[in-house]
């Protein structure tokens, strides 16, 4: 930087940045920020295409540690994703011919969970099987490896909705590749008839769904809310109907919908306002024609 100057050293380190890769955020985990570096300054991805042939191919196969559904071990796993196939996909063995999954490329999100998976590494993968989030959680030991197959997956999913938006740019597609949640921790909730006692439960916000979950690492959640807007009936308010019967966090947020109130209690006043916000965020913003759909689901799920 003495050298040279920012802004010429960028030139030359960033030149060939693909519109997919991933540059992190001071906020994002040290892996993605360290990955960054390495990628620019020690291995020059950015001046030699033939560089970011792991990530770019549009094919890429490996064994990750993927943990158990039931017994939550990590056990190794062949992992393929073939752009071809619009799919990636995973063995339970190695000479498998079938997959134990296939995830469309379609649905498919990636986002790195150090603290909740317990591995500095550690990546959450979810996609839709029939209208509901699974959740598969997978490391590798290698840091390099791992930031590997998040930009492979975001490559896949870019050169996925160039073809399903043709006249979508680059600037309109790259916000859609992969998302973090919006928001996650524990609530307290109760069933549809607020007369059942009141349970704690892991919450993920993902853009507009809403689901809880018994334990941070299950792979299916307990339940699945749709979150639209305010236009369309959605409201989200502090505090509980005073009818409101059992035991619970003192800290209340209560969420209507045009068919019926949800009724979550926090344990602190600042969750509480912190999970308001974001559920306000999202009822604030208009929904997209296909939000329609994905709402037309959740009332038709059984």
């Amino acid at each position: 930087m003495a050298a040279v100057g920012n802004e010429a050293a960028k030139a030359k380190y960033e030149q060939k940045v693909p519109a997919f890769y991933y540059r992190p955020k001071h906020t994002d985990c040290k892996l993605l920020r360290e990955q960054w570096i390495r990628a620019r300054y020690e291995r020059n991805e950015f001046e030699f295409i033939e560089k970011q042939e792991p990530y770019s191919a549009g094919y890429r196969e490996g064994f990750l540690w993927k943990r158990g559904r039931d017994n939550g071990q990590f056990l190794s796993r062949k992992f393929i994703l073939s752009e071809r196939e619009g799919a990636l996909k995973y063995f339970n063995k190695q000479d498998a011919r079938d997959p134990k999954a296939v995830m469309k490329i379609e649905t498919l999100n990636a986002t790195f969970q150090p603290a909740k998976i317990g591995n500095p590494y550690g990546l959450q993968i979810t996609y839709l099987r029939d209208n509901s989030t699974r959740n598969i959680f997978v490391y590798h030991s290698d840091s390099k490896e791992m930031v590997d197959w998040f930009n492979a997956i975001r490559a896949a999913r870019f050169h996925y909705l160039q073809v399903a938006f043709p006249g979508a740019s680059d600037e309109e597609l790259v916000p859609k590749l992969t998302r973090s949640f919006m928001k996650e921790g524990f609530m307290e909730k109760t069933g549809p008839k607020h007369t059942e006692g009141f349970k704690k439960r892991w919450f993920t916000m993902d853009d507009r769904r809403l689901m809880y979950f018994k334990d941070p690492l299950d792979a299916y959640a307990r339940g699945e809310v749709f979150i639209g807007s305010k236009e369309n009936s959605y409201t989200v308010l502090p505090g509980l109907p005073p009818s409101t019967q059992g035991q619970h966090w003192n800290h209340g947020i209560t969420i209507v919908t045009p068919d019926r109130k949800f009724l979550f209690a926090c344990e602190t006043e600042a969750e509480q306002k912190d999970w308001i916000a974001a559920f306000q965020r999202v009822i604030n913003r208009p929904m997209r024609p296909q939000e329609y759909a994905v709402e037309a689901h959740f009332k038709h799920k059984p």
